[in-house]
């Protein structure tokens, strides 16, 4: 499966920058003006990850094929959108399609560049996305009942099923808060992802800082960080500025000498990934040989079987078992020959949940 992210923000907030520097093109034309980006770009990147490396280094690999990050560049909304404002109700239907939502915030002063809104204030930013993306799910769900109370009328099980959990949802959405939020049982959380609502989706907020302020944060992204956890959302400080710098430097090192400079560890990527892994409840597992090393992304809590149907449909079909070495062990072991002499090959059936980091071969028959 894909991890498939939306960047959503106003206008001038530094999204189109973040995407550009996060995908490595020049696909999105960020400008000084609202509405730059008319179509939802999408641009795809390899996840980064150092097992992988490693493991295609013991493997002696001929080709490394990290996962696939998707983000989806999202025009800039203003307020009013949820009614027709701005290009609004185009670009909040492209955010249903995400599995995940980054929220940039505009977290610098810079009077080259205009706020759409006036001034830099960030909690009403996201106020002022956040309520659009609530009146547009409302508006959703309402239209939903009539419909509904038809099917239900009818015996239809499936609308008997949403009817409660609409009910809930609205209640919440009226009050001023995200779906997400709402108090539901465990059958009802697997049912709400099918009324495919827009604050339903984990939320990442990107503060999007000055180079000054890349390595601590600064007043607004705290206030953000502070926002983010009552909301039960997360938060991460970055500067679409330096992405855009390291985006340019294909040397490893150089780009390394460079983040330290600024006193940086890491990239905003690096920082995004992994909260988004976190977010979506992703784990990765991976396939090595002599041919190829590759990294595949997994829900957790899955079993074998699906590991195996991510690759191809016919690997879950004609599932038989999956012959496992954890990553470490395969480590330790320096390969796949050494972990089965020492016994660490395990062979695991149809109920085996798939661990972050498992090295697999799948035996199959279609």
């Amino acid at each position: 499966m894909g991890f498939n992210c939306g960047i959503v923000g106003l206008p001038n907030v530094g999204k189109s920058t973040l995407f550009n520097a996060l995908t490595k093109t020049a696909a999105a034309e960020a400008a000084n003006y609202p509405f730059c980006t008319i179509e939802p770009n999408v641009g795809r990147v390899g996840v980064p990850d150092e097992r992988l490396d490693t493991l295609a280094s013991i493997a002696g690999s001929a080709k490394i094929i990290p996962t696939q990050l998707e983000f989806v560049d999202i025009a800039g909304l203003v307020r009013g959108a949820s009614s027709g404002e701005g290009l609004g109700n185009q670009f909040l239907g492209h955010i249903r399609e995400v599995d995940a939502i980054v929220h940039v915030v505009r977290c610098f002063e810079d009077d080259d560049i205009t706020h759409v809104e006036g001034g830099i204030d960030p909690l009403r930013d996201i106020e002022i996305i956040n309520t659009e993306l609530m009146l547009a799910d409302m508006e959703s769900l309402e239209k939903r009942i009539p419909n509904l109370e038809k099917k239900i009328r009818s015996k239809d099980p499936i609308a008997a099923r949403q009817m409660p959990i609409i009910e809930k949802v609205l209640v919440v959405l009226r009050d001023g808060n995200p779906a997400r939020t709402t108090p539901l049982t465990d059958e009802e959380l697997l049912e709400l992802p099918r009324l495919n609502l827009i604050t339903s989706k984990p939320i990442l907020y990107a503060c999007n800082v000055s180079e000054d302020d890349a390595a601590t944060g600064n007043a607004f992204s705290q206030r953000v960080a502070e926002y983010a956890l009552k909301e039960g959302a997360r938060s991460v400080v970055i500067s679409a500025a330096i992405e855009a710098e390291v985006a340019t430097l294909d040397d490893e090192a150089e780009k390394l000498e460079f983040l330290e400079s600024l006193g940086l560890k890491e990239t905003g990527l690096a920082q995004i990934l992994r909260e988004g892994y976190a977010l979506l409840n992703l784990l990765t597992f991976f396939t090595i040989g002599p041919k190829e090393a590759r990294a595949w992304t997994l829900l957790r809590n899955s079993k074998a079987p699906q590991a195996a149907g991510v690759i191809h449909t016919d690997f879950e079909r004609g599932f038989i078992c999956a012959e496992t070495i954890g990553y470490q062990d395969y480590v330790d072991c320096k390969g796949e020959v050494e972990a089965k002499t020492q016994g660490k090959m395990r062979q695991e059936g149809r109920e085996y949940l798939v661990k972050d980091g498992d090295v697999f071969h799948f035996r199959f028959n279609v």
